[in-house]
């Protein structure tokens, strides 16, 4: 064809005669001044050898050339057209081929495998989320605290009930949630850009943060998976997670997901728990109101729980209801009729989120109970009675003698001697300050003696003994008895423990060893840390007023150690022994001492025994004692550990024990179980052959049962029977501190 022939047919050179010519090849062919407009640097003849050219020439002088056209061209007239061609379509040289992945560079490598790492990484994670952790109860379930008698004491933890389904709700249920939340929720993939430039916008002409461009699906990843941090990292991982749930979950389970896990208030989590707490109902019978209130919450709730805001609540339920009618959820009538049909009727008792107890026991609680729905009724120890009591004593003996002793401060232990915790006051006020002084750590003063003494009944001592009563020097340290009163000669273990003698209690700390009475201490039941020297023959290392109670109540229960405990459901451990008789015995007779004729006289009732403590410079006092089942542990002191105006164990803590044991044995106050059989020890007192001498006549300085006469402690015999007032010596709380800083007083 001729077309086709001048297609391929080189030009030469034109002259201006034949430029009509030149101007007709142009017109038929278009293409190939394209490329000569695409590529202008490859179109200058300059380019071309002469050699070329007069091919060229030759060439075109054979090929036949359309006449219709022009009449036969010469060199001259087709020279610029035969260069442009092949100036213009050289021949392309083939690509370089890529080297081997083994023969790159190695950063090219290492570049390559660290981005697959990444990428594997995320998706292994992704695809390792537990897509049900939003339906899962919560890691601190609501627990219940009642009392020994049922009656509730305290609720505490978050609230949350089973589960809900989206299907089967009424469409204007979740409706109102989409409306208010996310109305492109069914278009979207888990994240809306149109929201978030919507929120970029409104955000910046606020100046603040005044909108969100959340989903609810990437609600439901925070939620369920991130902390609620507002950083960027944490918002790269909510939408990454975002995407990754709308690809494996349908948008009806995403939505049923968030409704059971979204936060509405008062400690509450799900619409199911939600429309219980607020309106005592099922989700599946709420209102158009109710519901329109409910997904109003979410995005304060805080601010407009309606317990607590019920007008706000109502003013955010407007709003929801006016978008519910702009999405179509419900017509203009529904939503004016739906606002005054919403009144608030909790589902559950308004209850207080802790006490002392309450707090105390706690922790116990939730290691034993799992994670569930709803809330777990926890049964406890206390008997409420008494620990009204207690609270009431306690307040009104600080209201009465504290300003004047400079006392602001106290705690009450009580408990059976199986470690039932049935009273405890962390303070006076519970409102006013949360701390646990009953849990606290104090130095314990002479209470501690408990355990120097039974270290010594270990070690073949009795409580006829006898023991030095005279001044010390340990080490550089000079402790010193209260009011630095000595009995200046050996006088029997009994006796200096009636009469709290500091210099007694080191010196038999030093003759038993320290080792002695740590292991005593540890067996009764003290984890407490102890000091590495003979000061804590006094009680100079803190411990917990609970824990020192319960050593006590070993000795009246005849077997250790006792674990103080607060949950009715609770086994005795395995580590449980017996002490023996012996030490029993004795023990016994030391603390009935103390009560009857010693410094904690203030304390004495029938059947109590008990010992006093008072540490450094009258920044603490105690007593602990007990009657019959009965064991009470009682502190006061200061918060900011500043002295008080002489106050010892044998005073206003002695005054305050004997106030709650007297109430407590007064009444009829659940009973611990019955002992087991075999546990016969008996106290000194009980039976006075055991402190007999060989040829039957009494030890020096026994204490002698309940109306006998009393040896005064020189050692001559009494002369009438038994005077009112105590044979040794009885502590009375001075005026002001007079001990120096190395005294230790005696109580």
């Amino acid at each position: 064809m001729p077309d086709a022939a001048d297609d391929f047919e080189p030009a030469v050179p034109t002259t201006p005669a034949e430029a009509p010519v030149e101007a007709a090849v142009e017109a038929a062919t278009p293409k190939r001044k394209r490329r000569s407009r695409a590529k202008p640097a490859a179109a200058p003849i300059e380019t071309l050898a002469p050699d070329a050219v007069e091919e060229v020439s030759e060439t075109s002088e054979t090929q036949p050339v359309d006449t219709e056209i022009s009449p036969p061209e010469t060199p001259e007239a087709v020279e610029p057209e035969a260069a442009e061609p092949l100036a213009a379509e050289p021949p392309s040289a083939p690509p370089p081929a890529k080297p081997p992945i083994w023969k790159r560079r190695p950063w090219q490598i290492g570049a390559a495998a660290s981005v697959l790492v990444v990428i594997a990484v995320i998706a292994s994670l992704l695809w390792s989320l537990p897509l049900g952790r939003a339906l899962e109860p919560l890691a601190n379930p609501t627990l219940v605290i009642v009392a020994a008698d049922g009656s509730p004491i305290a609720r505490r933890g978050s609230y949350k009930e089973a589960p809900v389904v989206v299907s089967k709700l009424p469409a204007y249920v979740p409706g109102a949630f989409i409306a208010i939340e996310d109305r492109r929720f069914y278009s979207h993939m888990g994240v809306d850009p149109k929201a978030i430039l919507r929120a970029v916008g409104a955000n910046a002409k606020a100046g603040g943060v005044s909108e969100g461009g959340s989903t609810i699906t990437q609600q439901l990843a925070k939620n369920a998976f991130l902390s609620n941090k507002r950083t960027f990292r944490r918002k790269i991982q909510e939408v990454l997670i975002a995407l990754y749930l709308d690809a494996r979950l349908s948008k009806d389970e995403i939505l049923s997901r968030y409704l059971s896990s979204v936060y509405f208030g008062d400690g509450t989590f799900g619409l199911r728990a939600a429309a219980r707490h607020y309106f005592d109902k099922t989700p599946e019978t709420l209102s158009v109101g109710e519901a329109a209130m409910l997904a109003g919450l979410v995005k304060a709730p805080s601010r407009w729980a309606p317990t607590e805001n019920f007008a706000g609540a109502k003013t955010r339920m407007k709003t929801v209801l006016g978008a519910m009618v702009d999405t179509g959820v419900i017509t203009e009538g529904q939503a004016r009729s739906a606002v005054n049909q919403v009144r608030v009727e909790a589902g559950r008792a308004k209850l207080p989120t802790g006490s002392y107890f309450a707090d105390w026991v706690f922790p116990q609680a939730k290691a034993v109970f799992e994670n569930t729905y709803g809330e777990t009724v926890v049964r406890t120890t206390l008997d409420p009675k008494l620990q009204a009591q207690a609270e009431k004593i306690l307040d009104e003996a600080i209201a009465r003698d504290g300003k004047v002793l400079n006392v602001t401060q106290g705690a009450i232990v009580a408990m059976r001697t199986d470690g039932r915790i049935v009273a405890m006051v962390g303070g006076r006020d519970y409102k006013v300050s949360q701390f646990n002084r009953a849990d606290g750590e104090r130095p314990p003063g002479s209470a501690f003696k408990l355990f120097v003494y039974l270290a010594a009944m270990r070690k073949g001592m009795t409580p006829t003994s006898p023991i030095l009563d005279a001044p010390v020097q340990v080490s550089g340290w000079t402790p010193k008895n209260h009011e630095s009163k000595y009995a200046g000669r050996e006088v029997p273990l009994i006796t200096a423990f009636a009469a709290s003698s500091n210099v007694a209690a080191v010196r038999l700390a030093h003759d038993i060893g320290r080792d002695a009475v740590v292991a005593t201490a540890r067996d009764l039941g003290i984890t407490d840390p102890i000091p590495d020297d003979l000061t804590l023959a006094l009680g100079t290392g803190p411990m917990s007023l609970v824990r020192l109670t319960a050593a006590y109540a070993a000795i009246d229960a005849g077997e250790a150690p006792i674990i103080a405990h607060g949950l009715a459901d609770w086994k005795k451990p395995a580590n449980v022994h017996p002490l023996t008789k012996a030490e029993l015995a004795s023990m016994r007779d030391l603390l009935r001492s103390a009560t009857q004729r010693g410094t904690g006289i203030e304390a004495a009732i029938p059947g109590a025994f008990g010992k006093t403590g008072t540490s450094q410079n009258y920044r603490d006092a105690l007593f602990v004692g007990y009657v019959g089942d009965l064991v009470i542990g009682v502190w006061v002191g200061n918060d900011d550990n500043s002295a008080m105006n002489g106050v010892v164990g044998g005073g206003l803590p002695a005054k305050i024990w004997k106030s709650v044991a007297t109430y407590a044995v007064g009444r009829d106050a659940p009973k611990a179980p019955a002992a087991e059989e075999g546990d016969d020890a008996v106290s000194a007192a009980e039976d006075t052959t055991l402190l007999l001498n060989p040829d039957g006549t009494p030890v020096d300085g026994a204490a002698p049962a309940e109306g006998a006469p009393v040896a005064p402690a020189d050692g001559t015999a009494p002369a009438a029977p038994a005077p009112a007032a105590p044979a040794a010596p009885v502590v009375s709380a001075p005026a002001a501190p007079a001990a120096p800083t190395t005294d230790r007083p005696a109580n």
